[in-house]
């Protein structure tokens, strides 16, 4: 879906919650073969039963990836994705788990260059099913201010 949502139409504070996400044995695999990341926290269920957790740990990584994903349900031709900033895994996430992410509008600034954009900050917070955080970060967005008129 198309929406065009300008800077000057973010308001801080304002929030939405995804839609959420099972996280499989085949996703660890799948990402494990595209990152080449194949430590046996991820992969070894023998291994993963003497250590601390018990079971195997899902990418930090792939969490990231499936809670950012689980955000991008509208195309906004105004803006576009800037990076992100204060990532943290704050608990494992394990084969079963069902992620959301909570979105949050924290801040607004404009661009120190461009006058016609603004930095839009999407404060993710990654939940499992129980409500816990898992991960946190800040998603900034460049995007396109209105035009103003003088006159």
């Amino acid at each position: 879906m198309f929406q065009e949502i300008y800077y000057d139409d973010y308001r801080i504070g304002d929030t939405r919650t995804t839609l959420g996400r099972t996280i499989t044995e085949a996703d660890i695999v799948l990402h494990a073969g595209q990152t080449g990341d194949f430590f046996p926290h991820h992969m070894d269920a023998q291994w993963c039963k003497t250590q601390d957790f018990k079971q195997r740990i899902v990418h930090g990584t792939l969490t990231f990836s499936v809670g950012v994903g689980l955000t991008a349900v509208v195309v906004n031709p105004r803006g576009m994705s800037y990076g992100y900033d204060r990532l943290r895994f704050i608990k494992p996430v394990f084969i079963g788990d069902t992620l959301h992410t909570v979105v949050t509008i924290s801040e607004k600034n404009d661009h120190k260059k461009r006058q016609n954009v603004g930095i839009v900050t999407e404060h993710l917070d990654v939940k499992n099913q129980n409500g816990d955080t898992v991960l946190v970060c800040d998603h900034l967005l460049i995007v396109d201010k209105k035009a103003t008129s003088h006159g």
